[in-house]
């Protein structure tokens, strides 16, 4: 029985600035990777300050045991958020040493396969959307959710080509086999004026990257429009309104999730298939989406939602909906991983969200093996555990803000 020797985290503010990094370590030589995203200083308090008093020196199998124990611990003071996530980076990291131990990837752990493969859709980010595009651009701020840059001309800038070359970008990611993406179009209306309105004129300019998609491939390729939550009941209809022409694949997060009765009726007065959301953290949340009749997709994120235990537990609660998942991904690699181990052991899963700008621009930089997908398909995860590792010089002493909890 393996024993939790050591906790390691690590923020690689150079390449991701937002990303948490995690290792724990067993006395038999076993080391389980996790992630998580968002305010990474607070998460690493978090996990060094408080859980690794439950963690170290136990069984490094008993996933469930300290997942259901963390979790009542972070509830009595309120709904837990960056709890939440350390909770999910412990847990992937606790799932990686279950996968080594017993020589199988996780998803087999899981309950084995259920598909040769997973569809994936490509997330419209460019190399520096979330993150540090090359080693010639310094550290800044990590910047705001939902507000990512817009990119620039030139390769893999898929941000800026959702925008300015939309039907380029289509065609090229069809010649790639990848038939659906997502884009946000009316973000820049949001960060001009606000959400509790949207003009007609600033709805043209929204549309006419997605005209020309159209124009350019007709109904080839599927389109899901982000809304990153930034727009009021009023401005997310007329929205909607503008939508019906190019039949998106989903609506997701034009409304925010707090009223969950108003996301119900923005679904039945849109008459557009609505996702909701990687903003609802653990299986209670999501229950009242479903019970509601408020989306058509379960999108769901394992390093934000309790990790592959809790986010397993969303989808085949979806599944008793016959509502399908879709599992989010716009972070780190192992968030991908993770994903795609879900998926490849849920008949629930309909995509699994990729952003190809970071498998090819810089995953490479924090992971030894990246994702293979060939013509829109993610093969399934190779080897043990999750299947790739966290480089070793990212946890470096001195570097990376990294901290250490050991035994004693």
């Amino acid at each position: 029985m393996p024993r939790i020797t050591a906790i390691e985290t690590c923020i690689p503010s150079s390449i991701m600035p937002n990303l948490l990094l995690v290792r724990i370590h067993t006395d038999d030589g076993f080391i389980g990777c996790g992630e998580t995203y968002y305010t990474p200083h607070a998460i690493a308090a978090l996990i060094h300050d408080w859980m690794a008093e439950r963690l170290l020196g136990a069984d490094a199998l008993a996933i469930e045991s300290h997942w259901r124990f963390l979790y009542e611990r972070c509830t009595p003071y309120g709904h837990p958020g960056a709890e939440m996530r350390a909770l999910s980076a412990l847990d992937l990291a606790l799932w990686d040493i279950l996968g080594q131990a017993c020589g199988q990837p996780v998803y087999r752990l899981l309950g084995g396969p259920v598909r040769q493969s997973i569809p994936v859709y490509n997330t419209s980010g460019g190399p520096s959307y979330g993150a540090v595009a090359g080693a010639d651009e310094s550290p800044r701020h990590p910047g705001w959710p939902g507000y990512g840059d817009i990119g620039q001309k030139g390769p893999l800038q898929d941000n800026w080509s959702s925008h300015f070359a939309a039907g380029d970008l289509a065609q090229e990611l069809l010649a790639e086999g990848i038939t659906a993406m997502k884009l946000w179009p009316f973000d820049r209306a949001a960060h001009r004026s606000g959400g509790l309105h949207i003009s007609w004129a600033d709805i043209e300019e929204a549309m006419k990257p997605l005209r020309e998609i159209r124009d350019r491939v007709g109904m080839k390729m599927d389109i899901a429009i982000e809304g990153h939550a930034f727009f009021h009941l009023p401005a997310a209809l007329r929205i909607a309104e503008a939508l019906r022409e190019i039949k998106p694949l989903w609506l997701e997060d034009v409304l925010r999730v707090d009223h969950v009765g108003t996301l119900a009726d923005f679904r039945q007065r849109s008459g557009l298939p609505i996702a909701a959301s990687e903003m609802l953290l653990g299986r209670k949340e999501y229950l009242q989406v479903l019970q509601e009749r408020a989306c058509d997709y379960c999108m769901v994120d394992p390093t934000w939602n309790g990790g592959i235990s809790e986010t397993r537990r969303v989808i085949d609660l979806a599944q008793t909906f016959n509502i399908p998942s879709t599992i989010h991904d716009c972070t780190g690699p192992l968030t991908l991983f993770s994903g795609l181990h879900l998926a490849a052991a849920s008949t629930n899963v309909v995509f699994q969200e990729s952003v190809r700008a970071h498998i090819r621009s810089f995953y490479h930089k924090l992971v030894d093996t990246l994702p293979i997908i060939q013509n829109g398909h993610a093969q399934l995860p190779a080897g043990t555990g999750l299947g790739t590792r966290l480089k070793d010089e990212l946890f470096q002493p001195g570097v990376n803000s990294t901290r250490v909890s050991r035994v004693g």
